[in-house]
């Protein structure tokens, strides 16, 4: 009997953190430690993606108008706007609230990277881009903007 109550109280328990693990979302929006703009995490189907909400200096400083996707590898995408750019995409959730698969953009380079987004808790995840091999590739800090 306390063997059946010992191991009811266990399984409950693992059930309980399991719960708990997936309650940390990436879900909102967020920014990374440069604070350059503010990126919005959201449904896209089944997937996550992201999007570019704020950006701190919005218009390009010789032209004055707002900043465009112009390092595009695509000419025909050059002239769409950096605000509302949707560059992170696919995303899955993989397991210890990780989400994994996805792609992300970078309008600097205009190059695209795989990527991963992990939540370290509840305000804040790594988020790394790389080619080929995750082991080997760039990471990020970002926070929830609250």
């Amino acid at each position: 009997m306390k063997k059946t109550l010992l191991l009811c109280l266990t399984m409950l328990l693992g059930f309980v953190g399991v719960a708990s693990a997936q309650t940390l979302s990436p879900l909102g929006v967020w920014t990374n430690g440069e604070k350059k703009a503010n990126f919005e995490i959201y449904q896209c189907g089944n997937k996550l993606c992201g999007k570019i909400v704020a950006l701190t200096v919005p218009n390009d400083p010789k032209t004055g108008k707002p900043k465009t996707d112009s390092e595009n590898p695509d000419p025909k995408l050059r002239s769409r706007p950096r605000l509302g750019l949707v560059f992170m995409k696919d995303f899955v959730y993989d397991s210890d609230n990780k989400w994994d698969d996805g792609k992300i953009y970078d309008p600097e380079s205009g190059k695209t990277y795989s990527c991963y987004m992990k939540m370290l808790g509840a305000n804040s995840m790594e988020v790394k881009g790389y080619i080929g091999f995750s082991l080997i590739g760039r990471s990020q800090s970002w926070t929830r903007v609250k």
